[in-house]
């Protein structure tokens, strides 16, 4: 697998730099999510936490992939900025199943059941 950057841009006002990328993955399938971010984060030099895989489309019948990846400054900038669906995507949060409740914070007291009815 080979990575190559096409485009660079500074993105000062959201603490990131913003990339197009092209894969070319000739003797292989479709790189996943997880090996593309951790080939970006050596070619520019940043944790792989930082890395945020936007978008990877392959075209039908090459064996090249084009998409956009964001570096952000810190963990707490990607992790505030970026959208939900894109963070569960690369693996830097979980999922939570609808309709179930989020998790009580730390140091929460436990919820009270109601009390049961005597018919």
């Amino acid at each position: 697998m080979e990575v190559k950057i096409l485009e660079e841009r500074a993105n000062p006002l959201l603490k990131r730099h913003e990339y197009r990328f092209e894969v070319a993955h000739a003797t292989a399938a479709t790189p996943s999510r997880d090996a593309v971010r951790g080939e970006l984060s050596k070619l520019v030099k940043a944790p792989k936490d930082r890395v945020i895989v936007e978008r990877m489309h392959a075209r039908f019948g090459t064996a090249v992939t084009r998409g956009d990846a964001l570096v952000y400054e810190s963990v707490d900038a990607a992790k505030a900025i970026a959208r939900e669906h894109i963070l569960v995507r690369n693996g830097l949060k979980e999922k939570v199943a609808k309709g179930a409740a989020p998790a009580p914070p730390a140091g929460a007291p436990a919820p009270v059941p109601a009390p049961e009815k005597k018919e």
